[in-house]
């Protein structure tokens, strides 16, 4: 990570890609070099959508907060801060806020993350989309974990087990008598 008043110039960096361009292309192959442009060209588009982000939630946040929250619960935003080391939330924050970013849809909760790792074992809660087949909905959560929280390498899903129904107490109008016992 670059220190932030160690900042590198723009206009070398710009030459230095330059250069490493032209030498795929004198050195290499015109496939190998054609791959090294659409590499850098995926790259600029990446980094570019990031900082539109970055640039549109900071102007449309108002407030005592400042940007921080919207900046932090946006997944292009956070998987960039995450790449660059960046982020300043741990892993198991980012993991309950890529729940967070789904859990209209899907009703999931943690049942055990290991940072160390990355294992990460969800259990469906029984009161969302996950219960009835939800492929649809574990895609969707698991594409939010890549984004927020990229650490993470497995998932392993539990179902969702109900509690045992409390056996049905019988209450009546008023105990019986002995004349009705018998």
């Amino acid at each position: 990570m670059t220190a932030p008043d160690a900042a590198p110039d723009a206009e070398l960096t710009g030459r230095r890609v330059e250069e490493l361009l032209a030498r795929l292309t004198e050195h290499g192959d015109a496939a190998t070099a054609a791959a090294a442009e659409e590499l850098v060209r995926v790259l600029m588009d990446f980094y570019g959508a990031g900082l539109t982000r970055i640039m549109h939630l900071v102007e449309r946040r108002t407030g005592t907060e400042g940007p921080r929250p919207a900046l932090l619960g946006d997944a292009l935003v956070s998987s960039l801060l995450v790449l660059h080391d960046l982020h300043p939330e741990d892993a198991a924050t980012r993991v309950g806020r890529a729940l967070a970013s789904v859990r209209a849809q899907d009703a999931v909760e943690v049942a055990e993350f290991a940072p160390d790792t990355g294992a990460l074992r969800l259990r469906e809660s029984g009161s969302g989309g996950c219960c009835g087949g939800g492929a649809t909905d574990r895609r969707a959560v698991e594409g939010a974990l890549s984004c927020f929280a990229p650490e993470v390498t497995s998932v392993e899903w539990e179902a969702y087990r109900a509690a045992p129904a409390p056996p049905l107490l019988q209450i009546s109008r008023r105990p019986p008598t002995a004349a009705t016992a018998s």
